[in-house]
């Protein structure tokens, strides 16, 4: 989780200077993005249900060394082509681990108590990895150069390994005989893919153009004869079934609408830091740490009991009633901003994330049975991924229309870039606002 993590924020801060290096085109840059972002998304859902019939721990192995060795690979690119095709071996090593990683907790874990603060480790690694990932790529960047924001994973790749190798019990799985559905593999994957594909050039061909309709068409065409062929087959990949939960679909449901939210506020921050305060690579990835610092705290310390005691659709609740107003407040960002007095509040409501993100994670997780767990933890994988893909799609779409549209009327290209911003965090505090109203009407109350 670490690891993963990281590399999605790593990669962000050091982008300008792998254009330099490598002369990618202003599009093709895009795709040190896109091209980990489509494999990771499209495959989770796929390598989850695998966890459960090939067995979790082998798949976790797996997922966990293609990602290590993608990573060397990556970090000795010359050319994009290379770094294009380490990127995507990356998210399917990505895709291969994490798919499997809540699975292997949930039946580690079978205590209430236990499982929970279990989760809030694995929710405080995440934490760190962007944490680390901020100031790392930075750092990495201008005292090195860009290449060791990819080695920096071989030693953690190569440390899990050593300890997952004897802490992980052998599972045999159910075999491919209770699931090896290669049609709805297919159809699920090329869904998935094309939809991920078509959200993510959305900046490049607009909402509306030929291009995004008919892809987005075409996904939904996949993923409904998936879903036909899912009620049908004898051995489905997808057991309906793990749909029928209430509480397993609406986790899922409130996740798109956070993490949307939340991953714009990583990316829109950053760029408001850099394109209107003047920041660098370093100083953004310090100025952005108190929110994973303070985030992952409170996932670590607090989360578990506050969890056991009320309930965690309560702690959700409450998660999000502090996201809200810290999303609210960046709509009211000046262009010469003062980090103590406009920023770093912000920064300390995010301890929001700290609290909803373990709740999140035990909802979701708790409605499945145990042969179902690779695939809940894979469905809740794909549903955070598709919340990033989005809400990067929608919020910087929307933010960079509204700047474009303010300098051709002839504003100053700091106010438009600003104006700009306010746009899109207002959307993301509505994305958040109904992320908590689904969280209150449609997850039922957790027992003690």
């Amino acid at each position: 989780m670490l690891m993963t993590i990281l590399d999605g924020s790593i990669v962000s801060v050091a982008m300008p200077a792998i254009q330099d290096d490598l002369h990618f085109t202003p599009v093709g840059l895009s795709w040190v993005v896109n091209a980990y972002l489509i494999a990771f998304g499209s495959l989770l859902l796929l390598a989850g249900r695998l966890g459960d019939l090939l067995g979790r721990r082998r798949l976790y192995l797996a997922g966990t060394a293609v990602f290590t060795a993608a990573s060397a690979l990556a970090g000795l690119a010359g050319s994009p082509e290379v770094l294009l095709a380490a990127r995507f071996l990356q998210g399917l090593g990505a895709a291969m681990a994490s798919a499997v990683s809540l699975g292997i907790l949930v039946t580690l874990f079978t205590g209430s108590r236990e499982r929970t603060r279990a989760i809030a480790v694995f929710s405080f690694t995440g934490a760190a990895g962007a944490s680390l990932g901020q100031v790392l790529g930075g750092v990495l960047t201008d005292a090195l150069d860009w290449h060791w924001i990819f080695f920096i994973n071989l030693p953690v790749g190569l440390a899990t390994l050593a300890l997952a190798l004897p802490a992980l019990p052998a599972d045999r799985g159910l075999g491919l005989r209770a699931g090896a559905d290669v049609l709805g593999a297919l159809l699920v994957t090329g869904g998935l893919m094309t939809g991920i594909y078509a959200v993510v050039e959305v900046e490049q061909y607009g909402w509306t153009s030929a291009h995004t309709l008919g892809l987005g068409a075409l996904s939904l065409a996949l993923l409904a004869a998936f879903a036909v062929r899912q009620a049908r087959a004898r051995t489905p990949l997808m057991p309906l079934r793990i749909l029928r939960s209430r509480v397993v679909a609406g986790a899922n449901l409130v996740q798109v609408l956070m993490v949307a939210a939340m991953f714009a506020f990583q990316i829109l921050v950053a760029a408001y830091l850099q394109r209107v305060l003047g920041y660098g690579a370093s100083a953004t990835g310090l100025a952005m740490l108190p929110a994973a610092l303070v985030s992952g705290a409170v996932s670590l310390t607090v989360s578990a009991r506050l969890n056991a005691r009320f309930g965690e659709r309560r702690v959700l609740l409450a998660g999000l009633a502090l996201l809200v107003p810290a999303l609210a407040l960046l709509t009211r960002l000046p262009v010469h901003a003062g980090y103590a007095g406009d920023l770093l509040p912000v920064m300390l409501l995010t301890s929001g994330f700290g609290l909803a993100m373990p709740a999140l994670t035990t909802l979701a997780m708790s409605g499945a049975g145990e042969q179902d767990a690779g695939l809940a933890s894979g469905l809740f994988n794909t549903t955070q991924q598709i919340g990033m893909a989005l809400g990067m799609a929608v919020l910087s779409t929307l933010a960079a229309s509204r700047t474009e549209s303010l300098v051709r009327s002839g504003r100053p290209t700091i106010e438009a870039l600003t104006a700009g911003y306010h746009l899109a965090f207002a959307v993301g505090t509505g994305l958040l606002a109904a992320a908590a109203a689904v969280a209150a009407t449609v997850l039922r109350s957790s027992r003690r």
